[in-house]
């Protein structure tokens, strides 16, 4: 017999997520992570149920403006030529993915997904006795620039023709929304089904705790290693071996170093991402104010005011890259007007593969093992659903979402 029904490798917001929905199904699961649950990429997130988010990085634009995106100071996107180099595989499928008509059927399966979303991680919140750290405020979307905000037409369309629900909101209306703006607003839009967290990481906490008290398990160890067999799995973490009938890759970035998992055949990349915390700000905003041109978000958090996002294609390895920093304090002042020095700054690494489509379900080599990772920007978002499909998937029931295109063995361009 062994000594878990189902193993999870990783701790995030998408490995919490399918512990517990394995859990409360009465599962012996086993979550492993060295680290505390929440504490990587989830840690530093924008803090939103971003159930608009279904329009890919991989957008035409990227392809008509790549000069000024690479070489502008003032560019949302920052990308290491000698990580480009060495992935050049990776990098030319990415901007194949780029092309219209691919962007567009990807925009369409996370869409699919993404009307699961809340389905998937509300039950969670509940059996977490988090409703307290959910806020019903919408996303608010600005552009302050003529040229942008007419740009900005083919995406909320396409967005619309895909059930996103998103209502166009005048300049004085906006700022009635958010008066701490200090951008001329030239259009915005309200995504008013959106919601945000206070503070994902407390939310990680308490599923954590829940997951505890159902008599769920944690190690607080890496999985080095795996092993399937017909009859389950053999884990290989901090020295000790441990046994399962299926485990979980759900290590996000670094699910590729799981050796036996297959995952290194796959290519997922990174997306860093960096934030500013500016304790006691957090009333610069009443909702998550996203600034089109720039590429980044201003959040209310639990702790002050959150300054996240911008997409930096480089190695996990690399240090901190300081002008993303200085962008965003400089992009965030001008939104906002004048800042103190934050209190705290963050990287983190985004999962991702060049088509911007998440990995879920069974390995090609063994049905013993599950992937649930590469959700790049919206991890927080689709890990509630993700949970629950691989739940679905462990006890063999057929998911109520096609998970075709976010197979393994797909064709990534």
């Amino acid at each position: 017999m062994a000594d878990y029904d189902i193993a999870v490798a990783g701790a995030g917001a998408v490995g919490m997520s399918c512990a517990l929905w394995a859990q409360m199904r009465g599962h012996r699961v086993l979550l492993a992570d060295p680290n505390p649950p929440g504490s990587g990429a989830s840690y530093g997130n924008a803090c939103t149920l971003a159930t608009y988010a279904c329009l890919p990085v991989n957008d035409p634009s990227v392809l008509t403006g790549l000069p000024g995106l690479m070489f502008s100071k003032d560019s949302p996107l920052s990308l290491s030529y000698a990580h480009a180099l060495r992935n050049p595989r990776w990098m030319l499928s990415f901007l194949a993915n780029c092309r219209a008509a691919p962007s567009r059927r990807i925009a369409g399966h996370l869409a699919d997904l993404l009307a699961h979303a809340d389905a998937g991680i509300n039950p969670l919140i509940e059996a977490a006795g988090a409703q307290d750290l959910v806020v019903a405020r919408g996303q608010l979307s600005v552009w302050s620039t003529a040229s942008a905000a007419q740009a900005a037409t083919a995406d909320l369309e396409q967005r619309r023709a895909l059930g996103v629900p998103w209502r166009e909101v005048g300049a004085e209306e906006a700022l009635e929304m958010e008066p701490g703006l200090r951008l001329p607003v030239k259009r915005a839009v309200h995504f008013h089904a959106a919601r945000h967290l206070r503070d994902p990481q407390e939310l990680i906490t308490r599923m954590h705790r829940a997951f505890t008290e159902l008599g769920g398990t944690t190690l607080r160890a890496s999985v080095e290693a795996i092993r399937t067999s017909d009859n389950g799995v053999e884990l290989l973490a901090d020295g000790q071996s441990l046994t399962a009938g299926r485990a979980v890759i759900a290590s996000g970035a670094f699910s590729k170093r799981i050796k036996g998992a297959g995952t290194d055949k796959l290519p997922l990349g990174t997306e860093r991402g960096y934030h500013l915390m500016y304790g006691g700000e957090a009333h610069r905003v009443t909702r998550p104010v996203g600034w089109g041109e720039a590429g980044f978000y201003a959040v209310p958090h639990a702790q002050g005011l959150r300054l996240t996002g911008t997409v930096e294609i480089a190695s996990l390895d690399a240090p901190a890259n300081q002008r993303r920093l200085a962008y965003i304090a400089r992009k965030g002042a001008e939104m906002l007007g004048p800042l103190p020095e934050p209190d705290s700054e963050w990287l983190g690494f985004r999962p991702t593969l060049p088509d911007s489509l998440p990995v879920i379900g069974p390995s090609p080599q063994s049905d013993r093992l599950l992937y649930a990772f590469g959700h790049q920007h919206i991890g927080l978002t689709l890990s509630g659903i993700t949970g629950r499909l691989i739940a679905d998937l462990a006890e063999g029931r057929q998911p109520n979402v096609d998970l075709s295109p976010f197979a393994a063995d797909r064709a990534f361009a």
